[in-house]
């Protein structure tokens, strides 16, 4: 017997055999949304700007000019090659001259100005993008470590509530859930950015074609 086990065992022994059943959990909470593509666009872009995030909407063919246009406004003129992108992320909506994460050591990341991923759900309700570690969202450390975060969302991807977005997810998937620019406050209440993640988060919303 292991030291988890005798501490179990002490438990049951202690609570004895009349210790109540545990109850069923309720599972009626809504698990879809009646608002059109259209108002859920229009929620998550709400909740993004109050978040402190940029949002730029934009038709299909003109991702990557938005891409390009978000990253110019945020840097300045810093030069392509200080942006990568995620693996996965599609050649057309690559920024020009950038670089794709070859799975270099994680602390490399943080000389980069800017990141570029995809997203695998976003939650309109929480304004919450949701980034699974695939190759179109990359690892983890992409979207934490570079100073500003570029996330590009499909109309598709957009969802109404956090059970809807759960139920699109792989269950076991490093899930990142992105709510706004990393920020947090001392015990001033003084709002501090960019502590433990980007100090800037830049969303390419893409409407359906």
């Amino acid at each position: 017997m292991n030291a988890r086990e005798e501490i179990l065992g002490r438990i049951r022994t202690a609570l004895g055999e009349d210790r109540a059943a545990v109850p069923e959990t309720a599972r009626d909470y809504r698990t879809t949304d009646e608002r059109s593509d259209a108002e859920l666009l229009d929620v998550l872009t709400d909740r993004l700007e109050d978040y402190k995030a940029t949002v730029v909407r934009c038709a299909p063919p003109d991702v990557a000019a938005a891409v390009a246009g978000a990253l110019h406004a945020a840097l300045g003129e810093h030069a392509p090659a200080d942006v990568v992108v995620a693996p996965g992320l599609p050649a057309d909506r690559r920024p020009e001259g950038s670089v794709q994460d070859d799975g270099r050591p994680a602390v490399a990341l943080a000389d980069y100005a800017a990141s570029v991923t995809g997203v695998s759900v976003a939650i309109a309700e929480t304004g919450t993008l949701v980034l699974d570690g695939s190759p179109l969202c990359g690892r983890r450390a992409l979207s934490l470590l570079p100073d500003c975060l570029v996330c590009i969302v499909e109309a598709g991807q957009v969802v109404g509530g956090v059970p809807e977005g759960l139920a699109r997810l792989e269950k076991t998937a490093p899930l990142t859930m992105i709510s706004g620019p990393s920020a947090t406050s001392d015990i001033e209440l003084q709002r501090v950015e960019g502590v433990h993640g980007p100090r800037t988060l830049l969303v390419v919303l893409v409407d359906a074609g």
